[in-house]
C-alpha cells in the first residue's frame, strides 16, 4: 500500500514513525538499509528536503546512521526496555535485538517488598517469583532487570523458578499458561540508589545512584501481572519521541 501523508502530523514525522515502527518491530532489522531520500520523496510526495528531515529525526533518536553507502539500522548503544521487548516479541517472535544476549542470574520465590507488594496488590512479605536478568551487547551491560511475580505464577508455569530463559519471555509464557495477557503499562523513570547483587554487574559501588526504568503490567481483566524494574548501565539513555498535534 503507497504510504499517505496525514495533514494532522508534520510530514517528517510520519515518514520517521513509519521507520521507527518497522525497526522497533523488527521488520527492519540491524543493518537493513533504508530507500533512498529520493525513493522516499518520491513514495510519499514530499520534497526531499522533507524525506531527509524525516531520517535525520530517525538519525537524531538513535535508530539509523547514514553514509555515503546510504542509511542503515544502527541501534547502537540504545536502550531496550522492558515494553520494547514485549512489541519486538509479539511482533517478530523474539525479544532481542541483534548483537544482543541475556543471562539470567536468578529465579527464586521471595518475600514481597513494599514497593512490589503495593504494585502487584498483594501483601507486604507474600511469596513472590524475583527473576534477575542481565542484558549486554557489544558495548557491555545494558542493564540489570528484576521483575517480581505473584508466588501463585510458579504454579502455572514452573519454569519461572528455573535460572535459564523462558522459551516465550516472561510476557509470552503467562499468557500461554493463564491467557492473562499484558494490555496496559505504566513506566516510571528515577534515578534510585544501586543495591547489593546489582552494584557489583554494574561495576558501581552499592548506593551509587543510577537511571531506572521501572514497568507495571496489567492484563486484560485489570489485574496487576508483573512489576520490573530495570538499573541502566553506564552510557545507555532512555529516550521518548511524540507528536504534540
Amino acid at each position: 500500500m503507497t504510504p499517505k501523508v496525514q495533514r494532522a502530523v508534520p510530514p517528517f514525522m510520519q515518514i520517521a514513525d513509519h521507520f521507527r515502527v518497522k525497526i522497533k518491530e523488527g521488520e527492519l532489522p540491524q543493518e537493513a538499509k533504508l530507500p533512498s531520500i529520493a525513493d522516499i520523496a518520491r513514495d510519499w510526495g514530499v520534497a526531499t528536503a522533507t524525506a531527509a528531515k524525516g531520517i535525520k529525526q530517525l538519525q537524531e533518536e538513535g535508530y539509523v546512521r547514514s553514509s555515503s553507502q546510504g542509511t542503515f539500522v544502527d541501534l547502537g548503544r540504545k536502550l531496550t526496555s522492558g515494553p520494547d521487548r514485549l512489541q519486538m516479541l509479539r511482533a517478530t517472535g523474539s525479544g532481542f535485538r541483534p548483537g544482543e544476549a541475556v543471562e539470567i542470574i536468578s529465579a527464586e520465590l521471595v518475600p514481597a517488598p513494599a514497593h512490589v507488594a503495593e504494585g502487584l496488590k498483594i501483601g507486604e512479605g507474600d511469596q513472590v517469583v524475583q527473576r534477575r536478568r542481565v542484558y549486554r551487547d557489544d558495548d557491555g551491560v545494558v542493564a540489570v532487570s528484576t521483575s517480581w511475580l505473584a508466588g501463585a505464577m510458579a504454579e502455572a508455569a514452573p519454569e519461572l523458578l528455573e535460572v535459564g530463559p523462558l522459551p516465550k519471555m516472561t510476557f509470552g509464557l503467562i499468557e500461554d499458561r493463564t491467557g492473562r495477557r499484558a494490555v496496559r503499562r505504566r513506566d516510571m523513570v528515577a534515578m534510585c540508589p544501586v543495591p547489593d547483587g546489582i552494584a557489583e554487574v554494574l561495576g558501581v559501588e552499592v548506593g551509587e545512584q543510577a537511571l531506572t526504568m521501572t514497568n507495571q503490567y496489567w492484563d486484560q481483566h485489570g489485574e496487576p501481572t508483573e512489576y520490573a524494574q530495570d538499573f541502566l548501565g553506564a552510557g545507555r539513555e532512555l529516550s521518548a519521541e511524540y507528536a504534540l498535534d
